[in-house]
């Protein structure tokens, strides 16, 4: 019968006291090699390069490239070809390609570009940016295009 007292033990051995004098066999430096100086502490930040100036401060800072991309407005290009869905004399708006399912909730966040891939048999009058290619499309159907309209925020 196995009770606490006369368990077997389970041979672990402990591991050397780092830096407790030179009795212990890892005194002195503690196993960090020759060096005393700063890499030889504990704290050394990961750029630490023996007083050299950082490999990160040669490069060139990156003065405006890709600080301002949250201020970008992001295009959401829709095909000339997906408005066939929409019905004869349409006006072409956010709402109405949202009501149409042609884009989602999410993709109203983008700006809606209108773009000329594919072709068009309905007069539709849009009211969103679009593309020359798309506009002669349009046109050539015999709808029109207010430019007016820069952005659908």
């Amino acid at each position: 019968m196995a009770f606490l007292s006369n368990l077997t033990s389970i041979g672990r051995k402990k591991s050397k006291r780092l830096g407790r004098g030179y009795g212990s066999g890892k005194g002195a430096k503690s196993t960090r090699g020759i060096t005393r100086h700063q890499k030889a502490r504990v704290d050394t930040p990961l750029h630490f390069e023996g007083g050299q100036g950082r490999l990160v401060k040669k490069y060139p800072l990156l003065r405006g490239k890709g600080k301002n991309n949250s201020h970008r407005a992001v295009v959401f290009p829709v095909a000339v070809e997906k408005l066939e869905s929409l019905r004869d004399n349409d006006v072409v708006t956010v709402a109405g390609l949202l009501e149409a399912k042609i884009i989602t909730k999410s993709d109203t966040r983008c700006v809606i570009k209108i773009v000329g891939k594919g072709t068009l048999s309905k007069k539709l009058t849009v009211k969103l940016p679009i593309t020359q290619s798309a506009k002669a499309v349009i046109e050539k159907a015999g709808g029109t295009v207010e430019t007016h309209a820069s952005n659908n925020r």
